[in-house]
This record gives C-alpha cells, sequence and structure tokens, in this order.
C-alpha cells in the first residue's frame, strides 16, 4: 500500500493498520502512512477484517489473523499445499492476485501486468547497463559507433515494454512472439517483428499454448541465426502457473559474439535460456573460445524497482478492494465473475488448487 491510497480507502470507511516498516524496501517512511491517516502496529493483524500484502503472509502472521479473515496478495497454489490446509482450517477466505481475470473490466486490477511492466523496463535496463557498447547509433567527429542490435523473445506486457525501452534507448530490436497476431504489437513499438513461418500458438485469455518437442525445436533451429546475430537477448516468455517454455538452448548462446548479454525475465519459472539462474549471473563460453556471454537470471524482478512496483500494486489492490466495498463495508460478492475468479480458499474449502 502507498500513502495515497491509504487516504483514499479511510476516505471509504476503512480504519488501516500498517506493519511497522512495510514501506521501507519502497522508500516510504511510517510516517508518511501516518500522515495519510493510518495507524502503525509491529502486529496489526489480530483483528483485522482484511490483509493485504505481496507475498502470502508469513505462518506467524496469518496465525494472528481470526477466523474468518481475509487475505489479498499473490497466492501461487501450486508451491503453498501446506499453507492452502492451514487456511482452509483456520476458515480464511484467501484472493490471489495473479487470478484476476483477463477481462475488459478487471484490467485496473491485473497485477500480472502491472508488475510485468515493470520487469520488462528493467529487463532493457539490466541488458543496456551490462552490454559494454552504446545502444544508441552516435556519428562523431572520430568516427561512427553503429547502434546495438536487440531481439526480445515474446510480446506480452513485458516484453513489449522491454521493446519500447529499448528502441527509447536507440537500439535496433527486433521481436518474436509465437501468437502470430503479437506481430502488429511489435511493430507498433518501433521494433521488427521476425516472422519464422510456423503456425500460430493462440491460447486462452491471451496467453500462448505449450509447444510440442518438434514444434520448439524447430523454432529454436530458425531463431537460432537472431540470436547469433544480437548484442543483447531479452526473453520474457511466462504463462502463470506453468513452466517456462526453453526458448534459447546453450549453443544458441555460444553462437553469439563476445561480450554479449542475455537477459532471462522468466528464470523463476525454469527460464526461456538453458542454464539460466535466478539472481545470478552465468558465463556462457563462446563457441570461437575468445569469450563469454553473460546470461542474467532474473529474480523477483519487479522487486529490483520497488517504487514504481509497489505504487502500480497498490493501485491493483486498492481496485479489488473498492469491486468488493459496498457502504463502507468490506463485503465481496461472490456473484461476481472477478471476486469468484480470484478466491482460492473460503469457508474452510479450498476452491483452487
Amino acid at each position: 500500500m502507498v500513502p495515497e491510497l491509504v487516504a483514499k480507502l479511510a476516505a471509504a470507511g476503512y480504519e488501516i493498520a500498517i506493519q511497522s516498516c512495510a514501506g521501507a524496501g519502497a522508500l516510504i517512511s511510517d510516517d508518511a502512512f501516518q500522515v495519510a491517516g493510518a495507524e502503525i502496529s509491529d502486529n496489526p493483524f489480530p483483528g483485522a477484517v482484511l490483509a493485504v500484502s505481496v507475498q502470502p503472509l508469513a505462518d506467524a502472521n496469518r496465525a494472528a489473523l481470526d477466523p474468518g479473515a481475509t487475505t489479498i496478495s499473490f497466492y501461487p497454489v501450486g508451491s503453498l499445499a501446506a499453507d492452502l490446509e492451514l487456511r482452509r482450517a483456520q476458515r480464511l477466505t484467501t484472493f490471489g492476485m495473479e487470478y484476476v481475470p483477463r477481462i475488459s473490466r478487471a484490467q485496473s486490477m491485473d497485477a500480472l501486468s502491472s508488475q510485468s511492466l515493470v520487469a520488462g523496463y528493467r529487463g532493457a535496463i539490466v541488458a543496456a547497463g551490462r552490454l559494454r557498447q552504446f545502444f544508441p547509433l552516435s556519428m562523431t567527429a572520430a568516427g561512427t559507433v553503429r547502434p546495438a542490435q536487440v531481439v526480445v523473445l515474446g510480446a506480452g506486457v513485458a516484453g513489449l515494454e522491454a521493446i519500447a525501452t529499448c528502441r527509447r534507448l536507440g537500439a535496433v530490436v527486433k521481436g518474436y512472439d509465437v501468437r502470430v497476431a503479437a506481430a502488429e504489437e511489435i511493430r507498433s513499438m518501433g521494433a521488427s517483428a521476425i516472422n519464422l513461418g510456423l503456425p500460430s500458438l493462440d491460447g486462452a485469455g491471451g496467453y500462448a499454448r505449450e509447444m510440442t518437442p518438434e514444434r520448439a525445436a524447430r523454432q529454436q533451429e530458425l531463431l537460432a541465426p537472431y540470436v547469433a546475430a544480437a548484442d543483447a537477448l531479452i526473453t520474457t516468455a511466462a504463462v502463470p502457473g506453468r513452466q517456462a517454455p526453453l526458448l534459447v538452448t546453450t549453443e544458441m548462446v555460444a553462437a553469439m559474439a563476445p561480450g554479449s548479454v542475455v537477459v532471462d525475465l522468466a528464470a523463476e519459472q525454469g527460464g526461456n535460456v538453458a542454464g539460466a539462474v535466478p539472481g545470478e549471473v552465468v558465463q556462457v563460453d563462446c563457441a570461437s573460445g575468445n569469450g563469454t556471454v553473460a546470461l542474467w537470471g532474473g529474480a523477483n524482478v519487479p522487486s529490483q524497482m520497488p517504487n514504481p512496483a509497489s505504487r502500480l500494486y497498490a493501485q491493483n489492490v486498492f481496485n479489488v478492494i473498492m469491486l468488493m466495498t459496498r457502504n463502507g463495508a468490506f463485503v465481496p460478492d461472490f456473484d461476481d465473475e472477478v471476486v469468484a475468479g480470484m478466491c482460492v480458499t473460503r469457508n474452510g474449502e479450498v476452491l483452487r488448487q
């Protein structure tokens, strides 16, 4: 949460308690929350009707909630089996921000998109910072410096933001997505769309369908020359709750020029690039034997831009709370498709696994 939205929640009838130092990572002080009307507490959980966080509450904080209380956070059910059972026993109502339906009226609540925007921007900045050459074309009396060649794989929110940011920095950018319709969006950002001549893999909710092993191998073969010619490669292909598709092999990375940079924003979901390790930079030996390529694996990438990430996420959560507010009280309407779609546990039942 951020101070300006605390004030709006207070105006809507809520009493707000903020855990001490909750905003420190985003450079927001306790004093700023107090000025906005919040109480600061070391343990704000007992008696709370609603607890809001980014990640699921730690065990001690969850246990401090009264039976029947509600939580709103990201909640990846696949990795939280034990916590799910504890919430069921405690009769907590759990809403997962990643399960906001991808429909028009829910766009302002879509935290996956807002955080992907931050990740895409950060990915482009990492690539520019690690590449030891200019992104833009520079013409000087001493000669001409050619622009960097950047390839972005995946043209969802993160990929399009990475493309747009690299273009703003002056790089020549090519983009690819398995969904053929994404080519128009890639071009709208000023990049060239790579056409491999493969069938489109459009899936539900705007995401891509999973590839067969044969399709994946053929795609890697066709992408290889584009990757080899790139100074920087940014990969962004991921679907919530699924293993990220392997788009780039170690051999493809090794074919890049010494000093090239690869940024894998999907490293935490298994990685789009073979050998990517979340939170680490792996040096991949070039096939030429003359140097290495830096492979940067993203780990909680939005947190590396804490202030904008927090403000965007807070607005998403605020919009969710307002959807569930009636006459100054928190009263979710479970007949609403957004509310129902987000709900993970309720009344002692697990609704999503």
